[in-house]
């Protein structure tokens, strides 16, 4: 029997399943997820249905119906115990067992937990599944107290939709500047600006020592200096980690999640990685790389699909994410270790945050990101993929456009 199977249950289970039967694949599809609902895309959570400008139907991959048609099995609510690679068998929380051809884990990732005295109170809350972000949008009210431990992406997005919904924001951070590990301190200075303006008071340097209650409920935030911080609601956006346990117990190599070549197959034989989970060797960047955004979900299952078919297929596309805080919409693309790039060469104004950031590394662009100005997102990934010399005055001069600036 063919019967190819998914474990898990976000946006790159459903894609996998779609481009498995287009590319087709006629036999047995299951897909196995521990959420009760369908496969859906996880940025809405913190975006639009956040803030109450998508509805739910939205964030589905697909519609019940297209399940049906395609005959694709869904076992919901369901977790996967263990995978017997030997038996090509995955074995159910119920004790029953789902053979395999092939088997694809898109088991994602979950966020890190607090762990200081009160974090177990009620209205802690983290954001991964759909039910965390009604529980959010049901706290963030006009003059809530709410405050965010953590200044990533997850942490500025949450406080971005509470501030809107005119709560009282307050965002704690381990360093000087939301962002400053991930962009570095130019463009984290942009979005500390940002969240400033709009209102949110921005903590900088501190410890979370513990959180307070009033039976059972959080109700402020002790900090390691000594402050009280008042609190109807904690937001905790402090990372997240691979969900590897299945593959780990199974033999698979893992570390900093499933390790995977550029074709998405893992050191078992026919045992395929995509989305948050996968460490994939990257051939253009010459390294294995987890990255724990949307796009990889979105584009690493059609890979990984056409390998399990037996064609031969690579994932090479660049590391690309996206966000929407106020009024500030962002798109990068590259590749950038904390600290490996010499200078960041700016085209446009950051301060009316409008404008294109191109980090460099000698006259090589080894990332870009746009703020507030729209459809350049493929030339600017044409600039990193080239390699090639480029002069920081082309790039900078809003005046050449970007497919002028390659020599």
């Amino acid at each position: 029997m063919n019967a190819f199977v998914i474990v898990g249950g976000g946006l790159a289970a459903g894609k996998a399943a779609e481009a498995l039967r287009e590319r087709g694949h006629s036999g047995p599809l299951v897909i196995i997820g521990d959420e009760r609902e369908k496969p859906y895309i996880r940025p809405p959570l913190s975006k639009g249905y956040l803030l109450g400008k998508e509805e739910r139907d939205s964030i589905f991959v697909h519609p019940d119906d297209w399940y049906r048609e395609h005959e694709v099995e869904l076992l919901l609510g369901t977790r996967a115990r263990a995978v017997d690679v030997r038996a090509r068998q995955v074995e159910l929380d119920d004790g029953h067992r789902v053979s395999y051809a092939k088997l694809l884990l898109a088991t994602g990732s979950s966020p890190r937990r607090l762990s200081v005295p009160g974090a177990d109170l009620d209205n802690v809350l983290y954001l991964r599944r759909v039910g965390d972000s009604e529980r959010l949008k049901s706290a963030f009210t006009a003059g809530a107290k709410i405050v965010v431990i953590g200044a990533g992406w997850i942490g500025l997005e949450t406080a971005a939709a509470a501030r809107t919904a005119g709560a009282d924001v307050t965002v704690l951070m381990h360093s000087e500047l939301p962002l400053l590990k991930v962009l570095g301190r130019e463009a984290a200075e942009v979005f500390a600006a940002l969240h400033v303006e709009h209102g949110v008071q921005l903590l900088p340097d501190v410890q979370v020592e513990a959180l307070t209650g009033t039976d059972g409920r959080v109700s402020g935030v002790r900090l390691g200096d000594g402050r009280h911080l008042e609190a109807d609601a904690v937001v905790v956006g402090v990372g997240i980690t691979p969900n590897v346990e299945l593959a780990q117990e199974a033999g698979v190599d893992v570390r900093n999640g499933i390790v995977t070549d550029a074709h998405l197959h893992t050191s078992v034989a026919d045992v395929y990685a995509a989305g948050d989970v996968a460490n994939a060797y990257h051939p253009l960047l010459g390294r294995h790389l987890r990255v724990e955004h949307w796009a990889n979900a979105l584009n690493q299952p059609r890979v990984a699909a056409l390998g399990m078919l037996g064609e031969d297929a690579v994932y090479d596309r660049l590391p690309y994410f996206y966000t929407d805080q106020y009024d500030l919409g962002m798109e990068y693309t590259g590749y950038v270790e904390p600290g490996g790039y010499d200078r960041v060469v700016f085209r446009g104004e950051p301060a009316k945050r409008q404008f294109i950031a191109f980090w460099m590394a000698g006259s090589r662009v080894l990332a870009g990101m746009s703020v507030n100005v729209w459809d350049v997102i493929d030339p600017i990934r044409d600039l990193i993929v080239s390699g090639a010399d480029l002069d920081d005055a082309l790039l900078s001069d809003p005046d050449v456009p970007l497919d002028r600036v390659l020599p």
